[in-house]
């Protein structure tokens, strides 16, 4: 039997929050990543890492967390960074960068949600 053809890929996404509050960001990660999961078909074993970013207006949770506390890559790394402060950024927003193995047919699947479309206004989902 052939070995399955396996590939590495990096799955962006990011979604605003309506305020900085942990239920808030906790609804937030769990809304971009069930998307996410779901648009490029990805289980627990396909993630080699996941990053997390934050705009400084979000203090309440860190985005890594709220990942675990909702059953994401409980055998994988997380790691949560602050955005750089640019003027004009759009705030109170996640982003994220999965990578991941496996195999696709096509291209990954980019997933911008609520505010966060602004950011990518060439993907369409």
């Amino acid at each position: 039997m052939e070995a399955e053809e396996r590939r590495v890929w990096a799955i962006r996404g990011a979604i605003t929050v309506d305020s900085d509050s942990v239920e808030a960001v906790d609804s937030a990660v769990k809304e971009m990543l069930d998307a996410i999961y779901m648009e490029n078909g990805i289980v627990e074993d396909n993630v080699v890492f996941t990053l997390f970013s934050q705009t400084e207006d979000i203090k309440s949770r860190n985005a890594a967390a709220a990942a675990r506390k909702n059953g994401y890559s409980t055998h994988t790394p997380l790691f949560c960074v602050q955005e750089a402060s640019v003027e004009n950024m759009l705030p109170l927003t996640i982003r994220v960068l999965i990578e991941i193995e496996k195999k696709m047919d096509g291209k990954p699947v980019m997933v911008y949600l609520k505010g966060a479309k602004a950011l990518r206004p060439d993907i369409r989902r």
